[in-house]
């Protein structure tokens, strides 16, 4: 894996965890106390818990690609529980990986 996919692959994760915690926390919570339906939490729950260990090996992997100190993928899993921070890294991630050699 180049640097450029583990970037494309972190900023995918990024995205998709932040879309399932905003379903999860706009959609699925509402709909769980609102009309009584559970099983939306069960779903969309457990897609984002998903998505959120595709993004954490997708941290791993470009931090040691990277070589990142320690600080950055803590601020990046700390997005993760931000809703819309997500969005905001992925344009930087976005800007970063423009830069880097193929």
């Amino acid at each position: 894996m180049t640097k450029k996919q583990a970037f494309q692959f972190l900023r995918i994760s990024s995205l998709l965890d932040g879309i399932s915690f905003l379903v999860l926390l706009g959609i699925a919570m509402p709909l769980k106390y609102g009309a009584g339906k559970p099983e939306a939490v069960r779903v969309v729950g457990s897609l984002h818990g998903l998505f959120f260990v595709m993004l954490a090996i997708a941290v791993l992997l470009a931090w040691g690609m990277m070589k990142w100190k320690f600080s950055r993928p803590v601020i990046i899993m700390f997005c993760s529980v931000i809703p819309f921070a997500p969005f905001w890294l992925e344009h930087q991630l976005k800007k970063e990986q423009g830069s880097l050699k193929p």
